[in-house]
């Protein structure tokens, strides 16, 4: 299946026991033994009716893969950083988790880059990219060494004015630019348009920047004229477009760094920062290819590889989408129209994407019953909805499996990256525990689990809303 094909497919369901050729040590294994484990040890309560698993195993041995699929490519030496997208898991102990495994960050905001900290990510291993920083955070990235992407000519005029070298230099610096390569299966998603909002555009001939051989001119010299200026970035996409676009955007990222080293007469770019992620398959358990996409940037953009060149990586949803569900507690069951539908605690609040756009974001959805075991059945087609008062809070419509009744629990696969870290705060629905789990035969069920984020109190959505500043409208204004 192409990945064009995948963003918008149907996701396939798992009816009953675990799929044909899964062994028992392996993810769909480990993922049956922690939700019965979750039951037996009371993480689903009706205080508590959903919540999120992280499987550390499988993030661990995600991060491992994407190591050795570089290495397998790089020359011996080559200055590699993966640094994973924080928006993609935005919760410290994930980020501390992957730093274990040898990442860093890349951080798009000041939240983001403060969670990295908290993590103890170093600044020589994070990356700030962001279409709209303020001279604030240029100054706060700079005195802390950090790497960062200018995203346009303002930006980088901005750069003229802050970046002074001091006693210890500047951290790396580079542009962003859009190779404009054109859009995948998800136009939101698609960061290479030719109007895309992000990075310096190459082959526009409008007022702005005259044409492309002008405007690629105007990078040259952009470049020539400020030596401090050492990286290329370019993201020429994620979830939704065609690996081979994506390693055509960077070649054009290197052909571009090439032509800058050869006017200035020396290695003036010395790294190469390639972001945008694997897309991952959410109709099925295959894990994303991260040894497929190096090889495929080998064959497209040999030079890249070479030694010559350090390389930044930015992936984020292809290391943890597959490694985590969102398990949820299914509260009634009714029909209407004929059709069965099961009202779970998860909608639109943590599937935010598959509720608003089901056709670009399909998940599958897996049935257990009440004690934690995969449900058996004939399939039923019924719709799984969630808990927000809008028609179209639904996770799953007319979809067919074993048919779901109160007290059984919905797990929504492939949701580890996005769906319980980048809450939708609708009907201030309180954010839900996460927990990590691994492996153990000393704990009930054989399975272990961590706290990772505590489910949000009432309390805490109250204080978040204001409560403090209940009067400011009513004792704090003038009246007419």
């Amino acid at each position: 299946m192409s990945t064009e094909d995948s963003a918008g497919a149907h996701a396939h369901d798992e009816p009953g026991g675990a799929p044909e050729g899964r062994g028992g040590d392996g993810p769909v294994a480990r993922r049956d033994r922690a939700v019965r484990a979750a039951v037996e040890q009371g993480l689903i309560t009706e205080a508590s009716p959903v919540a999120g698993l992280l499987d550390v195993t499988g993030i661990r041995a995600s991060a491992a893969a994407l190591r050795a699929a570089f290495d397998e490519v790089t020359a011996p030496g080559t200055d590699v950083l993966h640094a994973f997208a924080v928006k993609a898991a935005s919760l410290v102990p994930v980020l501390r988790l992957l730093a274990d495994e040898g990442l860093g960050a890349e951080v798009a905001s000041p939240g983001e880059l403060a969670l990295a900290r908290a993590a103890g990510v170093p600044a020589s291993r994070t990356v700030l990219d962001s279409p709209a920083k303020t001279d604030g955070e240029l100054r706060e990235a700079l005195d802390l060494g950090i790497a960062l992407n200018a995203d346009n000519w303002e930006e980088l005029a901005r750069l003229d004015a802050l970046a002074a070298p001091g006693p210890d230099g500047l951290p790396p610096l580079g542009l962003r630019i859009n190779p404009q390569i054109g859009g995948g299966a998800i136009d939101a998603l698609s960061t290479a348009t030719a109007t895309s909002k992000f990075g310096v555009p190459l082959r526009d001939d409008g007022p702005d920047g005259g044409t492309p051989e002008e405007v690629r001119a105007r990078v040259v010299r952009a470049f020539l004229d400020r030596p401090w200026l050492t990286q290329v970035h370019v993201h020429a996409g994620s979830q939704g477009m065609e690996p081979a676009a994506m390693a055509a955007g960077t070649r054009a990222a290197y052909e571009l760094a090439e032509e800058i080293n050869a006017e200035a007469g020396r290695r003036q770019v010395t790294t190469l920062d390639i972001g945008g992620g694997l897309p991952v398959d959410f109709a099925s358990d295959t894990p994303p290819d991260f040894a497929g996409h190096a090889r495929l940037l080998a064959a497209t953009v040999p030079g890249l590889l070479d030694g010559r060149y350090g390389l930044v990586t930015e992936f984020g949803r292809s290391l943890l989408a597959k490694n985590g569900l969102v398990l949820a507690r299914v509260e009634y069951a009714k029909s209407a129209g004929g059709r069965p539908i099961a009202v779970t605690h998860a909608g639109a609040q943590l599937a935010t994407r598959t509720a608003f756009a089901p056709q670009s974001w399909p998940l599958r959805v897996r049935a257990y019953d009440a004690k934690g075991l995969p449900k058996g059945g004939p399939p039923v087609a019924q719709d799984v909805a969630g808990p927000c008062c809008f028609a179209g809070d639904l996770v799953a419509e007319n979809r067919p499996l074993p048919l779901l009744a109160a007290g059984d629990l919905a797990a929504l696969l492939d949701t580890g990256a996005y769906y319980f870290s980048n809450h939708f705060a609708y009907n201030s629905l309180p954010r839900p525990a996460v927990y990590g789990f691994a492996d153990d035969p000393s704990a009930p069920g054989g399975v272990r689990f961590a706290l990772a984020r505590p489910q949000q109190t009432v309390e805490e959505i109250v204080a978040e809303s204001g409560a403090a500043q209940r009067d400011a409208l009513t004792g704090g204004l003038l009246r007419d």
